[in-house]
């Protein structure tokens, strides 16, 4: 499970959180040829052999594993019709004609895809969000048949089985078993990325599949520029929203090779298909940001419907959800993690915390805590580099987690930890209510319109005009153009 196409998320506290975090339709493409399953149908569509047994048992393996890590399938039959023509033209022009590739779209707003043996290819639904026409989705799709192909998944795969860093790493955050926590599972599988040569080759094989397939090859280059405003937005515009362990080459590096293989190839801008008309045309109406079944922020309240409970953090933390759990940054160096644990009821939370899955723990300051009726243990624990607070609660027989994480620890960060821990609670229907579903939609623009009139239409969202120019890939004072289509995120 790799971010072949990343989103950083860091800020200062940023490598701290990347080491803590760790039905619908799926499309069955083969060649031009499409089978949709049917909605609800969770497991892997069969992949037929293609001369590597192995490769197929691994991604039929782990399909089942990314789709629940990704908050289940996302089903749009416009999005998936567009996804369709896309791959049976790519494969097509990477000489894969009768290659089968089964492509997914994951219910999540992270921006995100990969790529896994066998042919299993996924993009997020914040992908489709993001890109504006179809050749920039058709640069991700062609990237990650680039991978497949050049079979940098075996390889990343093999590496992966004998690489002393995953362990290292988790086990120092965690000092836990790393093939049972939840938790550490997680953060092994988003460590195993594919390497920056593997990266760049992929990024060069992609625009050649895709300019090869008619589509404009400089698309790749755009759609990584708006890749990283994405990525400095998500984490409040810090300059040290970086890529986890440097695992993948830095932007403006890919953007600039990127650039390059395209000229090589093909020559300058304004070459081969984009398509915006018929890309906005499938992602009317596509779900956008957190989905209502899986919790949804709003501002600095985490609610979930579901599991019927909420809490906020303090002041100067952004909040976002990742893979079943919820991150959050402030710009001081500060990061929290929540998530939940499998913990047997017979198991105390004070012994639980003491068990030996936090490195660092300090025994003596474990101490059991009582907050609005639901009962919690809290702890202390230092690393060399980090200090924490820890906390565990047991809610509706189920036990969530706080992690609390800075570089210093202080009366502030103490008191911000503490605030949140007494803002859990039980969910009430006002609370619920106040989840707004939001969707992408598109609208023409008129012969007075500009970027800034356009962006307005945003405004009733939290920054959702600095939302509006990165969706369009637009800047505050640019023109549009009169009668195109243009994105913008609405209530339901």
């Amino acid at each position: 499970m790799m971010r072949l196409w990343p989103i950083a998320k860091t800020t200062a506290g940023g490598a701290l959180v990347a080491t803590l975090l760790l039905l619908a339709g799926c499309t069955t493409l083969v060649g031009s040829a499409v089978k949709v399953s049917e909605t609800g149908d969770q497991s892997a569509p069969v992949v037929p052999a293609r001369g590597d047994s192995e490769d197929d048992v691994i991604g039929a393996r782990e399909h089942p594993r990314i789709v629940a890590s990704y908050g289940g399938l996302y089903s749009d039959r416009q999005a998936e019709i567009v996804l369709a023509r896309i791959v049976g033209r790519l494969l097509a022009a990477a000489d894969q004609p009768n290659a089968q590739f089964t492509v997914t779209i994951l219910d999540t707003a992270e921006v995100n895809a990969f790529a896994l043996p066998g042919g299993y290819v996924y993009v997020t639904r914040g992908i489709l969000a993001l890109a504006s026409d179809t050749s920039e989705l058709a640069a991700v799709l062609a990237h990650e048949i680039a991978h497949v192909t050049l079979r940098h998944a075996r390889a990343r795969t093999n590496r992966v089985r004998t690489s002393a860093i995953v362990d290292k790493v988790v086990t120092g955050v965690f000092g836990g078993d790393v093939e049972t926590d939840q938790s550490s599972n997680r953060s092994r599988m988003s460590l195993a990325a594919f390497s920056q040569q593997q990266e760049l080759q992929a990024d060069k094989e992609g625009i050649l599949i895709a300019g090869k397939a008619g589509y404009d090859p400089h698309a790749a280059a755009r759609f990584l520029g708006a890749m990283s405003r994405f990525a400095k937005f998500s984490a409040g515009d810090s300059e040290q929203a970086d890529d986890f362990l440097s695992s993948h080459p830095s932007t403006p590096d890919r953007i600039q090779k990127a650039i390059e293989a395209a000229r090589a190839s093909f020559g300058a801008p304004g070459l081969g298909e984009t398509d915006r008309t018929g890309y906005m045309a499938g992602i009317e109406g596509l779900a956008f940001g957190d989905s209502r079944e899986q919790g949804a922020i709003v501002g600095r309240r985490y609610i979930d419907p579901t599991g019927k409970f909420t809490f906020a953090v303090p002041d100067g933390y952004t909040l976002q959800t990742s893979k079943g759990a919820v991150v959050g940054v402030a710009g001081d160096g500060e990061a929290v993690r929540f998530d939940s644990a499998e913990v047997p009821l017979t198991l105390g939370l004070e012994d639980y915390l003491k068990s030996g899955w936090i490195a660092g723990l300090q025994p003596q300051s474990v101490k059991r805590r009582d907050f609005n009726g639901i009962e919690m243990a809290s702890g202390v624990a230092v690393t060399a580099q980090w200090n924490f607070r820890v906390s565990v609660m047991r809610f509706s027989d189920r036990v969530y987690r706080f992690i609390f994480a800075a570089k210093f620890d202080s009366p502030r960060f103490a008191a911000g930890a503490e605030q949140t821990l007494k803002s859990f609670r039980e969910a009430t229907p006002k609370d619920i209510a106040s989840i707004r579903q939001l969707s992408v939609r598109t609208i023409t623009a008129g012969n007075i319109d500009t970027a800034d009139s356009l962006a307005r239409k945003m405004a009733g969202l939290t920054r959702g005009t600095e939302l509006f120019y990165i969706l369009n890939n637009l800047y505050p004072g640019d023109p549009v153009e009169a009668g195109a289509k243009y994105k913008i995120v609405a209530v339901q």
